[in-house]
């Protein structure tokens, strides 16, 4: 189902997403003090790109990671988890959509908090 379902999200807009989050993530890098957040925008296009198959583990608990994410939780991770929550939702209505609804799910996970988090 991973490689299916990784072509199929591909083909459907995680392409664009992907790129859209790389362009952004190129955007951030340009300042020194945006290069981190930079790094978490990456780290999601990765996911967003190809999300079966891919796990969120959590790598590294400290105190700047928990202020990093507060920081990334008011200014925006707060509005892409709820996005990404509502689209899951939507699209968990349908038996097909369930599978892909799920990925929408794990990403605002990751949206929420992506500072101190691995995907494998």
């Amino acid at each position: 189902m991973g490689c299916l379902g990784n072509l199929i999200w591909i083909v459907f807009g995680g392409f664009i997403h992907s790129i859209g989050w790389i362009l952004i993530g190129c955007l951030w890098c340009l300042t020194i003090i945006g290069i981190p957040i930079g790094r978490q925008c990456f780290k999601m296009a990765s996911l967003e790109f190809a999300p079966f198959g891919k796990e969120i583990v959590t790598a590294n608990d400290s105190t700047v990671s928990f202020l990093a994410n507060i920081l990334w939780l008011i200014f925006g991770g707060l509005a892409l988890a709820i996005g990404n929550f509502i689209s899951g939702l939507i699209l968990c209505i349908t038996i097909i959509g369930i599978p892909f609804g799920i990925q929408f799910f794990k990403l605002a996970k990751l949206s929420l908090c992506p500072f101190g988090k691995e995907i494998i």
